[in-house]
């Protein structure tokens, strides 16, 4: 029996209300520990506290089994690493039974092509499962260079470098690139994987507001001169939102102030334009307007890693000092290939973006309809449907699995616990009859 069954004489509403709060002062509480430790004076020969030297008291480790503890007590059950067991697109089997499923990066249907499956086959058969070193001493292979070609040729630049981690590219590049006297300005939701990095390069942080090139023009005017290198970083389609930036605005604005512009397109290739090119084609654009294009290779391209490419120079560079790039092995053929023949397979099928943008339009347009809250995505492959609650989030998740749809909540502090969602990642091969299953069974729910 849960906790709120006992506290007779209470609404629920309030009485989950009640448990979050005690949640939330436990949860600041046990951030707050490490740092108290820390600022204690210290004492000769004082003994060492046992959180100092115990992962089970590390502040962290705390703070989940609270979170945990609390969702145990009010009877919900953990929504994370539920098993596939298969291919998981448009739809996916979990313990055996099938469910309509939105927790896919995998828009275009290309992880499960069989041509590109035959690739990844094909590599392993000729180049083995692993390089087996970095790249720079004998990990090169030709597919390496052969994906990277094509990628800088899909942007239209000098060259390409691809990483084993999609987090890993954004950390090794700005962290590498940019240091103690330069400063990286970023959209206030852009990716962890670009905070981690500025963390690294020890560079001055400031976030502008979602989308603001004006805000981030005003932030210039007062701060450029006052540093050696400026970066500005964007996403091309935010994966919490499902919304993207007026690109030309900032490529406006980083000339005019001489700086760096960096765009994520993690989630905008194969989503955006009308071939899938990404948010340069979306606004018709050349290629090297933007100083360094990222890119993952998880989603889209159906493999694993991270890629960026630019001039020679940028590319050059990170090649021969990136640590990110130099002390790793290099990508596994495999993995290589599967994405190089996802890129081909983009190009030789642009129905496929087509019906991944017109179903995005119609999931956006049903949810609308429903009065369900999708913020500002724009329907280009991501929608979220905000609650306001990571309970509710949760709880309705779970009302959403047991109807046969698998859609993943995102929780504080992940995002605000007020724009606490369900995220809903659509695919080419989702019917518009799946999505009327799904906005009708979220709205039943609320």
């Amino acid at each position: 029996m849960s906790t709120a069954k006992k506290l007779p004489g209470l609404a629920a509403g309030i009485k989950d209300k009640l448990i979050q709060q005690a949640l939330e002062r436990k949860l600041r509480a046990a951030a707050s520990t490490g740092g108290q430790a820390l600022s204690r004076p210290a004492e000769k020969k004082a003994e060492i506290p046992e959180e100092h030297y115990r992962f089970h008291l590390h502040p962290g480790y705390q703070q989940l089994r609270i979170i945990n503890d609390g969702a145990s007590r009010l009877g919900v059950k953990n929504p994370f690493f539920k098993l596939h067991d298969g291919t998981a697109g448009a739809s996916t089997q979990i313990s055996g039974t099938g469910y309509i499923n939105y927790a896919s990066y995998n828009y275009l249907d290309m992880s499960g092509d069989p041509v590109v499956a035959a690739a990844a086959k094909a590599a392993i058969d000729r180049y083995g499962t692993s390089v087996s070193a970095s790249r720079l001493v004998s990990g090169e292979r030709p597919i390496h260079r052969e994906l990277e070609t094509e990628i800088a040729a899909l942007y239209g630049v000098d060259d390409a470098i691809t990483f084993v981690s999609g987090h890993a590219t954004n950390v090794s590049t700005i962290g590498y690139l940019f240091g103690p006297r330069d400063l990286v300005l970023h959209d206030e939701l852009i990716h962890n994987s670009v905070l981690q990095g500025i963390q690294l390069s020890g560079a001055r942080r400031l976030p502008f507001p979602h989308n603001d090139w004006e805000a981030l023009d005003t932030i210039l005017n007062e701060q450029r001169h006052q540093f050696e290198r400026v970066l500005i970083v964007l996403e091309g389609i935010y994966s919490m939102d499902g919304d993207y930036p007026d690109l030309p605005r900032f490529i406006e604005v980083k000339r005019r102030h001489r700086a760096f512009l960096m765009v994520d397109e993690a989630h905008s290739l194969g989503v955006m334009g009308a071939r899938g090119y990404g948010i340069r084609e979306h606004f018709d654009l050349d290629g090297k307007d933007v100083d360094i294009w990222m890119g993952t290779l998880s989603k889209t391209l159906a493999g694993c890693g991270g890629y960026i490419a630019g001039e020679t120079a940028l590319v050059e560079h990170l090649k021969f000092l990136a640590p990110g790039f130099l002390y790793s092995v290099g990508m596994p053929p495999s993995v290589a290939a599967a994405s190089l023949a996802a890129l081909r397979r983009m190009k030789e099928v642009p129905e496929r973006v087509a019906a991944l943008q017109a179903r995005g339009r119609f999931f956006l347009e049903q949810a609308k309809a429903a009065g369900i809250d999708t913020g500002t995505s724009t329907g280009l492959a991501v929608v979220p449907a905000i609650m306001g609650s990571s309970l509710k989030a949760t709880r309705l998740s779970a009302a959403l699995f047991n109807a046969g749809i698998n859609a993943q909540p995102i929780l504080y502090p992940a995002v605000p616990e007020k724009a606490a969602r369900i995220r809903f990642f659509i695919s080419c091969t989702h019917s518009e009859a799946e999505i009327q299953k799904t906005v009708q069974a979220l709205a039943r729910s609320l």
